[in-house]
């Protein structure tokens, strides 16, 4: 039996212990990452959405994201398309499909999301498809 040593150690982390994103809209938090643990083929991180609270329309030119709803319940626009993302429902989001995400329910919406593979860099991971918040 081969054993294979990994490129990275592993890493635990808390959502405490990364920064809010709040520019594309609610609360993001990457939390493992090329950044956070020097991760090689994808991120994982949360989103939380208080009702009323948008994450702005864009899309992955590279990845394909795997979103799961942990509790309360949110509804994502695919490509134009209203999909109702419940709590303990998952969704994928394949890559270039324009994805827009809103609680419009009465309690706040936590979610889980993965994207994998990586972008070549950092900036083409997203394109931004509408004006994002004004904070």
């Amino acid at each position: 039996m081969t054993v294979t040593t990994p490129t990275t150690r592993p890493a635990a982390l808390s959502i405490h212990a990364v920064p809010a994103n709040r520019r594309r809209g609610g609360d993001i938090r990457t939390l493992l990452s090329p950044a956070t643990v020097g991760a090689k083929s994808g991120f994982l991180g949360t989103l939380t959405l208080q009702p009323g609270e948008v994450v702005t329309e864009h899309w992955h030119p590279y990845s394909e994201e795997f979103l799961y709803c942990v509790s309360g319940g949110v509804t994502a626009r695919l490509d134009g398309e209203h999909t109702a993302l419940p709590a303990e429902h998952g969704l994928l989001i394949p890559i270039g499909m324009r994805h827009r995400i809103v609680n419009e329910g009465s309690q706040t919406a936590f979610l889980v999301f993965q994207l994998s593979p990586l972008a070549p860099r950092p900036e083409l991971g997203h394109v931004d498809t509408e004006p994002l918040p004004q904070n």
